[in-house]
C-alpha cells in the first residue's frame, strides 16, 4: 500500500538554522534542547527508519527495551569488532591482553567522562560485568566460565577464567555495553531487570536523548565526546530522528524525496533507483546489494518423525531451490546460502573436501532418489510419499504472518518440496506464536536466521549444536537435534584462539557434521538491509570503500555503525533551495516534551 504524497510546509534551511543558532554557528547544547522536534534544521538532521516497530520502550541497557541507538549512540562497548580485518579494536578500553593461559588484561581508556561529569574508571567496567551474576541478565552465562574480576587500578582490571574461552570472550567484549556503576548501584535487582531508568540515561556515547512520541525518538549531539580527542572522530549530524517503520513503499517515496536518509528496511526494486538524482546508496552497487548479514534457514522439529532422520532432511535439502528465493522473491538482493550455512565473510574457512564428500546442491531428482533408497514412498498413490512404516503424513512450515519476504519464500519452499513428493503446506501465524512455537519446540518446519555475523563461525556452530535441550530453546538449536560430538568439539572451538592451527582443523570436523546432520537447511543469506539518499547526506559507507555498515540495528553498533556518522558529510545545497521537509509527523496523543 502507498500512501497519498503529504509534504509538510517547506521552510528554508537557512531560516531553520537561524532558529537553531545564529550566523553560522552551531546551537549550544541548551539551545538545541529548546528547539522542538518539528524544528529540527535539517540540514543537521539525520532521519533513519527500519529498527522500531512501535513506541520507544525503556532506557535500561541491560534490558535492551527497543530504543533505537541507545546501545550505540548513548551507551558504547570496551571494543569495537572490524568485520573486514576479523579483528577487535580497541573502543572504550585501550588494550586487552592475555597474560596468562586463564587471564586477561584490560586497561580502560583515560580521559573519558560520562555525560553527568563523572569519569569512566575500571570500578564501572567490573561492575558491569558482576552485574551477570544477577539472575535474569541477558550476558549472565558468561560467568559459567569467568571466576573473577579484580581492578588493579582506577583503570585497570584482570579477569580470570576457570575456562578460557577466546572466541566467546571476543564475542562479550563488542556486543556488551558498559554501564555507569554510580547509577546503577542505587538499583534493586528488581529494578535492573524491569527497565526502571528514566529517558535521560548517563552514557558516555556522542549522543543523548532529546525527546520521543508514540512514532519517533530523537537524539542531540552531546558536547565533549571522548573520541574526538581521543580517536580524531566527529559524528557530522547534530540530531538523529528514527521513525517508527511505516510501510516499506512510504520508506522508498521518502527516500526518493529526501524526506528520509536512511533505511534499514527490505525493499524490493531499490535497484532501479542506485542512479538518479539524487540516487540511492546499497552497500553493493550491483546484485546482491546488501552485505549478507545472517543466514536463513529452514528449521526441522528433528524429535519428530520423519524428520529424526538426516537421510530425509537430505532430501528436503536437495529439493529446495534457492535460486528460486534469490531471484523471484528478493529480486536478486540477496544470495544463496553455502551449504554449510558458514556467512561469506568467513569464506576462508570453507572446507572443499567436506563439501565434496558430503554437500548438497538444488537437484529434484536428487531429492527423490534419496527418499526411495531411505525407505519413502509412495504406496497409496496420492503423490505423496509415506513414512518408512508406510503411514501418510503432512508437515506445516510456519512464518510470521506480515514477513512478506519469508511468507512467499515458505510458500517456494513448500512448492518445492511438494514437487519432490513431500507433503508440506506453508502457514503465516502471527510472530509470537511463530517464537513460541520455536522456544518450546511445537512446529514441524520454520524459517530461522539466528544466526548472524559474528567475531567467529563459533557462533554459527553453537546455534546448530547447543546442548542441553531445553523446555524453552532460546538463543539456538531450534531442531533440537542431539550430537554431543559436534557439542564438545564446538566448546573445544571457544576456547581456541584464531591464530591457532587446531581453529581451522576444529571449523572443518564441524563442517562435515553440520552437512551429514543437516540439523538445519541453509537456503539464502539475508542482508544487512540498508538504502541511504544523498539528497541530505552523502558519503555512506559502501564495500569499496571498506568501510562499516550504514545501519541502526542493535547488534552493528559493535560492528562499528558509529563511525558511519563520523563519514557521511551534509551535501552542498544551492542559495535559496533548502531539501525536502523533515519526513510528516505522525501525530498522536502521547507527545513528549524534549528532556532537558
Amino acid at each position: 500500500m502507498t500512501k497519498r504524497r503529504h509534504l509538510p510546509a517547506l521552510a528554508a534551511t537557512a531560516v531553520l538554522a537561524t532558529a537553531a543558532c545564529s550566523d553560522d554557528e552551531p546551537a549550544a547544547e541548551g539551545d538545541a534542547d529548546r528547539l522542538a522536534i518539528d524544528d529540527f534544521p535539517r540540514g543537521e538532521t539525520l532521519y533513519t527508519t527500519g529498527t522500531a516497530w512501535g513506541p520507544p520502550g525503556d532506557f535500561n541497557p541491560v534490558t535492551a527495551g527497543g530504543v533505537t541507538g541507545l546501545n550505540g549512540l548513548g551507551y558504547e562497548y570496551l571494543f569495537l569488532y572490524d568485520v573486514e580485518e576479523q579483528a577487535l579494536t580497541p573502543w572504550l578500553a585501550e588494550s586487552g591482553t592475555w597474560t596468562g593461559e586463564r587471564e586477561f588484561e584490560l586497561k580502560v581508556r583515560a580521559g573519558i567522562d560520562w555525560s553527568d561529569g563523572e569519569s569512566l574508571t575500571a570500578e564501572d567496567v567490573a561492575y558491569t560485568f558482576e552485574l551477570g551474576r544477577t539472575e535474569g541478565v541477558p550476558f549472565g552465562g558468561v560467568w559459567d566460565w569467568l571466576e573473577s574480576v579484580e581492578v588493579v587500578d582506577e583503570l585497570t582490571l584482570v579477569c580470570r577464567f576457570t575456562e578460557a574461552r577466546h572466541q566467546e570472550w571476543d564475542n562479550f567484549l563488542y556486543t556488551n555495553e558498559i554501564v555507569p556503576k554510580h547509577v546503577f548501584a542505587a538499583l534493586d535487582p528488581e529494578e535492573v531487570l524491569t527497565g526502571a531508568l528514566g529517558p535521560d540515561p548517563v552514557v558516555t556515547g556522542p549522543y543523548r536523548v532529546h525527546s520521543f512520541d508514540e512514532g519517533r525518538i530523537a537524539w542531540v549531539k552531546r558536547d565533549g565526546w571522548w573520541a574526538t580527542e581521543a580517536l580524531g572522530l566527529d559524528v557530522r549530524p547534530r540530531f538523529i530522528v528514527d521513525l517508527v517503520t511505516p510501510s516499506n513503499a512510504d520508506i522508498l517515496n521518502m527516500l526518493i524525496e529526501g524526506r528520509l536518509d536512511l533505511a534499514n528496511n527490505f525493499m524490493p526494486g531499490v535497484a532501479d533507483f542506485l542512479s538518479g538524482d539524487p540516487a540511492l546508496t546499497t552497500y553493493y552497487d550491483k546484485p546482491p546489494f546488501m552485505a549478507p548479514a545472517n543466514t536463513a534457514m529452514l528449521i526441522p522439529n528433528t524429535t519428530r518423525a520423519p524428520l529424526d532422520d538426516p537421510e530425509f532432511r537430505r532430501a528436503m535439502a536437495c529439493a529446495v531451490s534457492p535460486g528460486q528465493i534469490v531471484d523471484a522473491v528478493y529480486g536478486g538482493m540477496v544470495t544463496e546460502a553455502h551449504p554449510t550455512g558458514l556467512l561469506p565473510v568467513w569464506e576462508r574457512y570453507y572446507d572443499p573436501e567436506a563439501l565434496e564428500e558430503d554437500g548438497f546442491v538444488f537437484e529434484p531428482s536428487q531429492a527423490v532418489a534419496i527418499l526411495g533408497a531411505a525407505g519413502y514412498a509412495d504406496e497409496d498413490g496420492d503423490g505423496f510419499v509415506e513414512d518408512r512404516d508406510g503411514q501418510p503424513f503432512s508437515l506445516r512450515l510456519i512464518v510470521p504472518t506480515g514477513w512478506t519476504d519469508w511468507e512467499d519464500a515458505a510458500r517456494s519452499i513448500a512448492s518445492d518440496l511438494v514437487d519432490a513428493g513431500i507433503d508440506v503446506r506453508a502457514e503465516s501465524v502471527d510472530a509470537a506464536d511463530v517464537d513460541a512455537a520455536r522456544a518450546g519446540g511445537d512446529f514441524d518446519l520454520l524459517v530461522n536466521n539466528d544466526s548472524r555475523l559474528t567475531n567467529s563461525p563459533w557462533s554459527h556452530f553453537r546455534y546448530l549444536f547447543q546442548l542441553p535441550v531445553a523446555d524453552a530453546q532460546l538463543t539456538g538449536n531450534y531442531s533440537r537435534w542431539e550430537n554431543e560430538d559436534a557439542w564438545e568439539l564446538t566448546q573445544e572451538l571457544s576456547t581456541v584462539a584464531t591464530e591457532d592451527p587446531r581453529y581451522l582443523e576444529i571449523i572443518a570436523e564441524l563442517e562435515r557434521f553440520a552437512l551429514r546432520d543437516l540439523p538445519a537447511i541453509p537456503v539464502w543469506y539475508n542482508g544487512a538491509w540498508s538504502q541511504a539518499s544523498n539528497a541530505v547526506w552523502t558519503g555512506w559507507p559502501t564495500a569499496d570503500s571498506g568501510a562499516v555498515y550504514a545501519s541502526m540495528w542493535d547488534e552493528m553498533w559493535g560492528f562499528g555503525a558509529v563511525r558511519m556518522l563520523t563519514g557521511i558529510t551534509p551535501v552542498e545545497l544551492p542559495d535559496g533551495n533548502g531539501p525536502a521537509p523533515p519526513p510528516e509527523r505522525r501525530r498522536g496523543p502521547s507527545s513528549i516534551p524534549p528532556v532537558f
